[in-house]
């Protein structure tokens, strides 16, 4: 049982899957969804901080390197360009609904990663992104559990 919950708490870790690969993970190896899903949203937690304060670093390191520095400065200009259009569209009073939102609906590359990177280039400070993200994959945490156990009961699994 211990080896299931860590499955689903490493690949709720991985970028791009995240929790939308953990928690219908966990469904479909039978685990009880409410704890699943605190162990899948931890998972997916424990990535911000680091994220937070070290990936536009290490972007701006690599922006100037042979090899990996065009994918570098385009990684750059475009969480600059979607934290200035999101700033935009929400206003700097709608960022935190905004980035929760954007956490929270479940689509490809809208998870906790990005929208940490995002937030980071926004400079929104750690305290209102972690609160923002964490609400935010709540949030798709309970969208991919209903969809998961809807999924699964209609195949018969």
């Amino acid at each position: 049982m211990l080896k299931k919950y860590l499955l689903c708490a490493l690949v709720s870790m991985v970028p791009l899957i995240e929790l939308r690969g953990g928690v219908p993970i966990a469904v479909g190896m039978g685990l009880p969804y409410f704890k699943a899903l605190v162990v899948c949203v931890i998972a997916n937690m424990l990535p911000v901080p680091v994220i937070y304060f070290f990936a536009r670093k290490v972007l701006e390191w690599g922006r100037d390197k042979k090899y990996i520095g065009k994918f570098f400065t385009y990684c750059i200009e475009k969480g600059e360009r979607g934290g200035q259009k999101l700033t935009r569209t929400a206003g700097e009073r709608g960022l935190f609904i905004a980035l929760m939102l954007f956490v929270g609906i479940p689509l490809p590359g809208t998870g906790a990663w990005t929208g940490t990177l995002a937030a980071s280039f926004l400079n929104m400070g750690i305290k209102t992104t972690s609160l923002a993200v964490s609400c935010g994959v709540v949030i798709a945490g309970v969208i991919m559990g209903i969809a998961s156990t809807g999924v699964f009961s209609v195949l018969g699994l």
